[in-house]
C-alpha cells in the first residue's frame, strides 16, 4: 500500500471533526446572538461612547478644579450628537455643565453620590423627561461623575472589541475543549467501526493459491461494506472453481499425452540409427518431459510426508537415467560429490524431477557439446553446470516465471526451472543461477539442512 493512497479512516475523522467544529461554532454563535438581543450576556449602549469620550476629556487646571479639554473623541460625539449634554462632578461638588442640560437632571448628581450607575427617564403625564444616563468613572482627573442623555450609536471599533471579547472569553475555549475531545474520541469510534474490516484485511493477506476455500469474513462487517466483502467471496469461489478445473485438465491432458509418447517411443527404437533417429528421440523425450511437468503442478498442491532423503543418490539416480540422453545430444555427463551422504528431509520422487529438470535444461541450452557437471556437496546442495554460452545476468531473475523464454533459448515451454523452484520452496531452499567454471550456466539448488 502506497503511503500517498488517501486513508479512508482518516478522511472520515477529519470529515467528523470539521462538521462538529461547524455545527458546535454555530450553536455558540445562536446562543450567544440570543443573549446578546436579551441583553443577558452583553449590552452595547451609546451612552457608553459618551461617557467615555467625556471622561478622557476631563482634566484639573493648577488649582485642581475640574475643567473640560477639548479632546478629538469629544468632538466626535459632538458631530454625531448636535444635542449632546452632559454634567460631570466629583467627589468634593465641583462640577462641569455642557450642552441644554434637561432641567430635572441639573440638581440630580449630588444626591446619587453613592450609586455606582444609574438609569432615569419618564413619559408619564404631562411632562416627559429624557433618558439619561449616570454612571462613576475614571477620568485624567481622578474618579468622576458622568450624567449625559442616552442619544448617538456604538461605533464600529467598539462592536469589534465586545465580539472579540465574547468570542476570546467564551467561544474559543468552548471550541478548543470540544476540537481536543473530538480528536480524541473521533479515531477511537472510527477505529472500532473499522475493526471488523481489519480482521478482513487480515484474511485477504492469507488468500493464496494453494489455499482454495478461503473466504473473507461477513461477521460484524457493516452494512454498507458487506456487498464488497460478499462480491469478492463470490469471485473467489469462482476462481477455486476455474483452478480446480484446470488442474483437472491439466492432469487429464499429462495422462493423455503418455500413451502417445510412449508408443512413439516403441516404434522409435526400431528405426535405424543415424541423425534423424536421435532427433526425433530428442523431440519424444522434450514431449515426455512436458506431460511430466504438467503432473509436476498438480502434484506440487499436494502435501508430502516428509523422509531423510540422500542428495547423492538423487543426483546419481538422475544422472544415470539421463546419461544416454545427454551422450546422444553430444555431451559428457560427469557425477562429482564431496561426500557419500547428505541428508534432508523432503519428497524423493519431487527432488528427482529438479534435478532432472536442471539436468534437461543443460542439455537443451548447453550448446550442444562439452561437460554437463552435476556436484552434490553439503554447503552447496546440488549444482548442475553446463559449457554452453550462459545466461545474460539481467536474465537470470526472469528464466524462473513460468512459460518465459529469454532469446536465444527458443526450445521448451518454460516451465522446467518454475517448477525447480517451486520444489525448492516446498522444501524450504532455494535455486539460483551463477556462472559456470568455463562460462556456462551454473543452477545450484541449495536446502537448509545441507548447508548445516
Amino acid at each position: 500500500m502506497s503511503a500517498s493512497q488517501p486513508s479512508l479512516r482518516w478522511r472520515l475523522v477529519s470529515r467528523l471533526s470539521a462538521l462538529q467544529a461547524i455545527f458546535l461554532t454555530v450553536l455558540a454563535v445562536l446562543i450567544i446572538a440570543a443573549l446578546w438581543m436579551t441583553g443577558s450576556f452583553i449590552s452595547l449602549q451609546p451612552e457608553d461612547e459618551t461617557i467615555d469620550a467625556v471622561a478622557q476629556s476631563i482634566v484639573r487646571d493648577q488649582d485642581g478644579t475640574l475643567m473640560l479639554k477639548e479632546t478629538p473623541a469629544l468632538a466626535a460625539r459632538r458631530t454625531d450628537l448636535p444635542r449632546l449634554w452632559f454634567v460631570v462632578r466629583d467627589r468634593r461638588g465641583d462640577m462641569i455643565t455642557d450642552g441644554s442640560v434637561p432641567p430635572a437632571y441639573q440638581n440630580i448628581g449630588g444626591a446619587l453620590d453613592g450609586i455606582g450607575q444609574a438609569r432615569f427617564g419618564s413619559n408619564l403625564g404631562a411632562g416627559t423627561v429624557p433618558a439619561a444616563r449616570l454612571q462613576w468613572v475614571g477620568s485624567p482627573a481622578g474618579e468622576v461623575q458622568v450624567l449625559t442623555g442616552v442619544d448617538g450609536s456604538v461605533s464600529t471599533v467598539r462592536i469589534v472589541t465586545a465580539v472579540g471579547i465574547v468570542f476570546f472569553s467564551a467561544l474559543l475555549p468552548l471550541l478548543i475543549v470540544t476540537g481536543i475531545a473530538t480528536i480524541v474520541a473521533a479515531p477511537l469510534v472510527v477505529s472500532r467501526a473499522f475493526s471488523s474490516l481489519d480482521s478482513a484485511v487480515a484474511r485477504a493477506g492469507q488468500i493464496d493459491i494453494n489455499r482454495q476455500g478461503t473466504r473473507l469474513p461477513v461477521d460484524d462487517v457493516p452494512r454498507e461494506i458487506l456487498p464488497l466483502v460478499e462480491a469478492v467471496n463470490d469471485a473467489l469461489g469462482r476462481l477455486d472453481e476455474g483452478y480446480e478445473r484446470q488442474k483437472r485438465l491439466f492432469a487429464h491432458l499429462a495422462h493423455e499425452w503418455r500413451t502417445p509418447v510412449a508408443i512413439l517411443q516403441t516404434r522409435l527404437d526400431g528405426l535405424p540409427p543415424g541423425p534423424l533417429k536421435e532427433r526425433i528421440f530428442e523431440d519424444t523425450v522434450r514431449l515426455a518431459t512436458l506431460a511430466e511437468q504438467f503432473l509436476d503442478l498438480q502434484r506440487l498442491n499436494h502435501r508430502f510426508e516428509p523422509a531423510a532423503i540422500n542428495l547423492v543418490e538423487v543426483a546419481q539416480h538422475v544422472v544415470s537415467e539421463l546419461a544416454p540422453l545427454a551422450i546422444a545430444a553430444n555431451y559428457e555427463p560427469c557425477f562429482t560429490r564431496d561426500e557419500d551422504v547428505v541428508e534432508i528431509l523432503g519428497d524423493r520422487a519431487a527432488l528427482e524431477r529438479a534435478v532432472a529438470n536442471l539436468v534437461q535444461n543443460a542439455i537443451q541450452h548447453g550448446g550442444r557439446g562439452g561437460r554437463i557437471t552435476v556436484h552434490v556437496g553439503r554447503a552447496t546442495g546440488i549444482t548442475v553446470a553446463d559449457e554452453g554460452r550462459g545466461i545474460p545476468p539481467e536474465e537470470r531473475n526472469r528464466i524462473f516465471e513460468p512459460f518465459y523464454r529469454f532469446q536465444g533459448h527458443g526450445k521448451g515451454f518454460g516451465l522446467g526451472l518454475n517448477l525447480v523452484q517451486e520444489i525448492a520452496r516446498l522444501h524450504g531452499g532455494r535455486i539460483i543461477v551463477l556462472e559456470g567454471p568455463t562460462g556456462g550456466a551454473a543452477f545450484r539448488l541449495s536446502f537448509p539442512a545441507a548447508g548445516g
